[in-house]
């Protein structure tokens, strides 16, 4: 029940006015359902059996009087009555029934639409370390899966109100005509509660299970259509199918779980009322042929016992659905009760243009117990160019992630003239940094967005003029649509090379102060590296740079190198003067070129 609470505190309480027009209507709605069934009595006594009505019991003074009424109108006249009164009750019946659903509906997507904002946000929000540890299929699945089965948990959830409603009106009905009787009929009750109680509690567990295997799909979707090209590469198409295949048949077998004990409820509810409803039909007949009660009476009592079948055996199918959306609920809540480690400062600081130094003081970084950056000790004045080379996984690209604070670090400070950037709001800092990484990133977009990403007021001219430093404009202008050529996902439709002229180019236009190149020309061919390497030496000029290379060419002419071996800066310099020291940058060198 919390997880109902708090989805009705945080996402069911801003639209309490569209909620509580909504209980109007399924009250009048319900009202009228059940009011339509009285109808029965003075069309089966007074109109068709010509019969006064008859009730074992003593009315209160106002019904005693309609019923004397109804008994005194003669049966044309009161025919002419009901078939007008059916009219009135059957069209508001209808109204009522519209509004109640239409609200309910409308309730439960602005909720979904509600959760989905928040997820979003809060994926938003989340530094890399979180991505780092979740697989991204199932958190679409998150916002996708989950939220559909939450929706229908909260349609459902509305009704029940309404079928709640609607037993209450029926068994008033019940308890007017024969009180006995039913009491008799609610020792049925935990006949039904019981199993129902016991069928949720598993529904709620294969429900998870499910969830669980919908991201497995989304994941495994994801996997093979981003790397399709590895997939064709490799001839492996047919071994992608079967693994797919049996992700889907394990989520299939689940599903039929899930079906077989969602709907094993209703027939059972069903055969429990049709018990108790021969029953009712034995002795509520012999009390016909009696005399103590009129056929009218009867079938009202008989017709509203019946009826109160329906709604409980949607109660019970309500109650498998919404063991399902708590399910859905405890997922969604996990995301959005991550923490958020990398957070803004409450009163953030706006960050001035980069004028003086950047410097890292003492700064460590590491997670799972395991430090990838050691004891960092490192000062760049404005315009220096920092190159940063070392094998793999030494933690050069976590370097210059801490800059824009992916992360932050564990032990340890960075400021930017003076200033701790923890301190500092996000986009203040962020603007001024550029960054171009060797994975890339590119939108299902037209080429004029992509590069325009972050300058979304940017003219065509001042598109143009960054594609062209980039030396990106010769072979847009060859695209079919030009700068408005849509270049599917991930940049599909282009080749390596063009995709990184592009990122260039984004940053290029972008013109921060601070540059991250990630082996920034790592997918381009000799004559392109060597076209935009001089776009690069121009754009380079008087700016800070920190360029991360996994060729030793592409640092070579960079007054400061910093060596790394395990977290550590281990040596620093020129091309040259490492070269001397005959140390691990000299290794790195003969390993390239030497081999």
């Amino acid at each position: 029940m919390k997880l109902y609470f708090r989805v009705i505190k945080m996402f069911i309480r801003p639209h309490l006015f569209t909620l509580g027009l909504a209980v109007v209507f399924m009250v009048l709605s319900a009202f009228f359902d059940s009011a339509s069934l009285t109808m029965l009595v003075p069309l089966s006594d007074k109109v068709l059996g010509q019969n006064k009505i008859v009730l074992d019991r003593r009315l209160p003074g106002f019904l005693a009087k309609i019923v004397g009424n109804i008994n005194a109108t003669p049966p044309l006249e009161m025919l002419n009555i009901i078939v007008f009164t059916i009219l009135i009750v059957f069209v508001l019946k209808g109204i009522f029934s519209f509004g109640r659903t239409y609200l309910i509906t409308k309730l439960s997507q602005l909720v979904i639409r509600d959760i989905r904002d928040t997820i979003y946000k809060k994926i938003q929000n989340f530094s890399l370390d979180y991505f780092t540890q979740s697989v991204t299929g199932h958190l679409v699945s998150r916002i996708t899966y989950d939220v559909d089965i939450l929706k229908g948990s909260i349609s459902v959830g509305m009704m029940m109100l309404y079928h709640f409603l609607t037993m209450l009106f029926l068994a008033g009905i019940v308890f007017f005509i024969s009180w006995k009787w039913a009491l008799m009929a609610l020792a049925l009750a935990p006949l039904v509660a019981f199993p129902i109680m016991q069928i949720g509690r598993m529904i709620k567990k294969i429900s998870t299970q499910a969830q669980e295997k919908m991201g497995d799909l989304n994941r495994k979707l994801f996997e093979t259509i981003s790397g399709v090209r590895i997939v064709k590469a490799f001839s492996m198409e047919d071994k992608e199918i079967v693994k797919f295949s049996n992700h889907n048949l394990s989520f299939y077998k689940i599903m039929m779980r899930l079906e077989k004990r969602s709907q094993v409820l209703g027939p059972f509810t069903e055969f429990i009322g049709a018990c108790g409803g021969t029953a009712f039909l034995y002795y509520g007949g012999k009390g016909v042929i009696e005399g103590g009660m009129s056929f009218g009476v009867f079938i009202l009592f008989l017709g509203a016992f019946m009826s109160l079948i329906k709604p409980c055996r949607r109660l019970s199918e309500i109650h498998s659905i919404n063991q399902q959306g708590l399910a859905a609920a405890k997922r969604i809540f996990e995301v959005l009760d991550a923490p958020v480690k990398v957070a803004e400062a409450k009163n953030a600081l706006e960050l001035t243009e980069f004028k003086k130094e950047l410097v890292f003081d003492k700064v460590s970084f590491g997670y799972d117990q395991t430090m990838i950056l050691k004891e960092i000790d490192l000062t760049i004045k404005k315009g220096e160019i920092i190159g940063l080379v070392g094998a793999s996984g030494v933690g050069k690209t976590t370097l210059v992630n801490l800059i824009p604070r992916f992360y932050d670090p564990t032990k340890g400070s960075i400021k930017i003239d003076g200033i701790d950037i923890r301190e500092v709001s996000f986009k203040s800092l962020r603007s001024q940094i550029g960054i171009v990484t060797q994975d890339l990133m590119l939108f299902n977009d037209t080429i004029k967005n992509n590069i325009a990403y972050s300058r979304q007021d940017a003219t065509l001219e001042e598109v143009i003029k960054a594609a062209k430093i980039a030396e990106a404009h010769e072979f847009i202008l060859s695209m079919p649509n030009s700068y408005d050529t849509v270049i599917g996902d991930m940049g599909m439709k282009l080749s390596g090379g063009q995709k990184q002229r592009l990122a260039i180019a984004r940053a290029i236009l972008d013109n921060p102060p601070i540059l991250i190149l990630d082996e920034a020309t790592s997918q381009l061919d000799a004559e392109s590296t060597r076209l935009v390497q001089e776009a690069l030496d121009k754009l380079l000029t008087n700016r800070t740079a920190f360029v991360i290379a996994h060729r030793l060419a592409t640092v070579k002419k960079v007054k400061k190198i910093l060596v790394f071996e395990d977290g550590r800066i281990v040596e620093q310099g020129t091309h040259d003067q490492l070269l001397k020291k005959n140390g691990a940058y000299k290794k790195l060198f003969e390993l390239e070129f030497l081999a």
